[in-house]
């Protein structure tokens, strides 16, 4: 616990990366996998370890004690101020939620400094999570109201840092990101599932780096 506090340091907005890797149902071993193979891609991508996966409180404190220095670690589907506490209380520097977050989750967010991503779909939704304080708001599923909202619904609102999460691709992450979406948040599309099976660090580092490269041609 000593180490994991050592750790411990709060997450500027300005910090957070432009690719989340969603962590849903995936081993410890996976995780880590994934870990590895973000050398070199710390400033790009962050990970969300979803609090329905088995062991998700352990991969986030694991996975700060081994990397936390240099990775981004945060929690997904975080839906109950308990899991919030739980998360935060392993060094999840950033929340993700489906739906939106309750008051006393973006309270207690705040308290320890991190920060908070809920959900919305529609632009009354959107200004209502950036209005009860939310750092980030994330569009989902991002693939059913499609690229173009993005920059449809900052035209009254203004710009704003939104994440697309839900269909997220490969093959759509360049109308996504020239749409005006801040961040993008890629779940199991965002690997080889033979990469991801067999833990092959090199495979899954040149699917984060075909990621970058999209981001590089804009």
């Amino acid at each position: 616990m000593h180490r994991l506090t050592l750790r411990r340091k709060i997450m500027e907005l300005s910090e957070y990366p432009t690719f989340t890797v969603i962590m849903r149902g995936y081993t410890p071993e996976q995780a880590d996998a994934i870990m590895q193979a973000m050398a070199g891609f710390e400033n790009q991508f962050g990970v969300e370890v979803t609090m329905n996966t088995p062991h998700a409180l352990d991969i986030i404190e694991e996975g700060n004690a081994q990397y936390g220095d240099r990775i981004k670690i945060g929690a997904g589907t975080v839906t109950k101020l308990t899991e919030a506490q739980d998360a935060i209380a392993k060094g999840a520097k950033f929340m993700l939620s489906p739906i939106e977050f309750t008051d006393d989750i973006f309270a207690y967010a705040k308290q320890h400094g991190v920060i908070t991503v809920p959900a919305a779909m529609t632009p009354t939704e959107v200004h209502t999570m950036f209005g009860k304080g939310a750092d980030i708001v994330k569009v989902f599923p991002a693939t059913t109201v499609g690229s173009g909202f993005f920059k449809a619904i900052q035209a009254p609102l203004g710009k704003l840092p939104l994440m697309a999460v839900g269909g997220v691709s490969i093959d759509n992450a360049k109308a996504l990101l020239t749409h005006g979406t801040s961040y993008l948040g890629i779940g199991s599309k965002m690997f080889n599932a033979e990469d991801l099976a067999n833990r092959n660090v090199a495979g899954l580092a040149a699917s984060l780096q075909a990621f970058v490269d999209v981001k590089n041609s804009l």
